[in-house]
């Protein structure tokens, strides 16, 4: 009804899970990756969980489009079903053939083990996704565990996708269930969007419906983050009622009181109550992850207690990567990140925002949580938190890698350490430098123009060997996003075309830019 007044192609805020209309928030790209990873490894289970409406599906359907041509999909919709329902569900699916009013779980699993075997011949994959998996029960969730046992001496022949709410992780917390657990290879939570990501949330789904220009006032998008908590499936709820509203008074922009009558016809008149529900149902969830948390950090700190021990248990070789005894620790991050800056040529003034200063010099920030390898992909110096004999967290400059050895930088030390020794000290934490493109305004989607796409251009002609193109304003068009698309892939990374921090910081190594690097070749200074 409202398309054609505010120049849309389709509505914006459908809840249908189209992934065309995917926003890879941080969050998302993460969740995509471990499917992709879950995916790519040939093992059994990958298990996606989420509060309703945080986008599990639509990441999921994003995911379905990575898969290649010749694979077998199975969609569990309706989970609350018996063992032979299941089974036959999966053979429906997968077009199996089975005699009329089978009831025989043999019969059955027979018939889906020689349609498996006739798959993997043929090069094919098959997959079977569970949506709401938090319904199954025990009994079905244990079959199919078993069906993940058919399997040749090199892959499974079967890969489980499993959808759910934050019950899903309490329900395979129990014991019965150890085995299961032990079969996930890859497992993600996917959670709200932040305010700041609601703002470019919003703005993504407008520009895929065709409207390159804001349609919500500043005011308004506050209030949809206070209402919506962040839940995807909810701002789309309270958007598409909200733009409809604008279009009957006439308005061109969504003010805060259409927002408020909006949000109220959403939620009816217990639209408090709702939010306070949404609330509780949040908070369950972060004391749940808090209780998982707890486990974790039991392991941790049990860890950091075995260090303290074996330091106290007699004469140690001194470690290089302590913090010198005769600094203080208030000095640790202040030259760490001097180092840092340092590599890049940089000034860097004690006090003032690290991530300022970098932007004053042309530089970005980006902060994150990894292991070694995944900075090695990255190939930059990095700020990592480490910790003491005695707990203490401190910082040092991760300077360079050759071989199986570290240089890092440590109360104004350079020090060469061995790689195993940073990673058994390290917390995950990052910090590290990358430079912008020309022009460069935020994260570079398909469809946008201007002299970021000539740079982009520019690196991937470098890359493929060939001559830049020359038009005077070139587009980020389908051709350019299928060569990103390729070179994300090729990395390692979540092909979704998106060129943000990451895929620029590959480009320009793959490209040979000039920046500082962290690997270091054999024979390299």
């Amino acid at each position: 009804m409202y398309k054609e007044y505010f120049g849309l192609k389709e509505p914006p805020f459908s809840i249908a899970p189209d992934p065309n209309y995917l926003y890879m928030s941080d969050n998302h790209r993460e969740a995509l990756a471990h499917l992709l990873y879950g995916i790519n490894s040939d093992n059994g289970f990958v298990l996606l969980t989420g509060d309703v409406g945080t986008g599990k599906t639509t990441v999921c359907r994003c995911l379905l489009q990575q898969l290649p041509e010749n694979s077998n999909i199975a969609f569990i919709l309706n989970p609350k079903v018996t063992v032979d329902e299941l089974l036959a569900t999966v053979c429906d699916e997968l077009g199996i053939g089975y005699p009329k009013g089978n009831s025989s779980n043999k019969v059955f699993i027979d018939n889906i083990n020689a349609y498996l075997l006739d798959a993997n011949a043929k090069g094919g994959r098959t997959v079977v996704i569970v949506e709401e998996a938090q319904n199954l029960s025990p009994e079905v969730l244990e079959q199919i565990r078993l069906l993940t046992n058919l399997e040749t001496n090199q892959r499974k022949l079967l890969q489980i996708i499993m959808l759910g709410q934050p019950e899903l992780n309490l329900l395979l917390s129990r014991p019965e269930m150890r085995q299961l657990q032990q079969r996930i290879t890859a497992r993600y939570h996917l959670g709200p969007l932040s305010k700041q990501e609601l703002a470019a949330y919003v703005l993504h789904r407008i520009s895929v419906a065709g409207v390159d220009r804001k349609l919500f006032t500043v005011p308004a998008i506050d209030r949809l983050f206070s209402l919506s908590g962040g839940v995807p499936r909810v701002i789309n709820l309270i958007c598409d009622r909200a733009l409809l509203g604008t279009y009957v008074q006439g308005k061109s922009l969504v003010d805060l009181p259409t927002l408020n009558k909006a949000a109220h016809e959403v939620f009816g008149e217990g639209g408090d109550r709702v939010q306070m529900k949404r609330t509780f149902s949040w908070l369950m969830m972060t004391l749940l992850f808090i209780v998982c948390g707890t486990a974790l950090a039991a392991t941790y700190f049990s860890r950091k207690a075995e260090l303290i021990e074996v330091n106290k248990a007699g004469p140690q070789r001194p470690n290089v990567s302590q913090w010198p005894t005769d600094l203080p620790f208030d000095r640790d991050q202040h030259m760490a990140f001097q180092a840092l800056f340092k590599r890049w040529e940089v000034p860097y003034k004690k006090g003032e925002d690290v991530c300022q200063q970098a932007q004053a010099q042309g530089l970005r920030c980006l902060k994150g949580l990894g292991s070694l390898s995944s900075i090695m992909k990255l190939n930059r110096p990095a700020v990592l938190k480490l910790f003491d004999d005695q707990g203490r967290n401190y910082y040092v400059a991760l300077t360079g890698i050759t071989g199986q050895t570290a240089m890092i930088e440590v109360g104004g030390e350079a020090r060469s350490v061995m790689l195993k020794e940073v990673e058994k000290r390290w917390l995950g934490d990052y910090t590290l430098l990358w430079r912008l493109p020309p022009d460069y305004r935020g994260d570079i989607r398909p469809g946008m123009k201007g002299r970021d796409i000539h740079w982009l251009d520019a690196q991937l002609a470098t890359i493929q060997g060939r001559k830049p193109l020359t038009a005077e304003m070139l587009a980020y068009d389908t051709q350019l996003v299928v060569q990103v698309k390729k070179f994300q892939l090729a990395e390692g990374m979540v092909p979704d075309g998106v060129i943000g921090p990451q895929t620029i910081i590959h480009l320009n190594n793959a490209a040979g830019g000039k920046d500082p690097t962290l690997v270091r070749k054999q024979g390299e200074t």
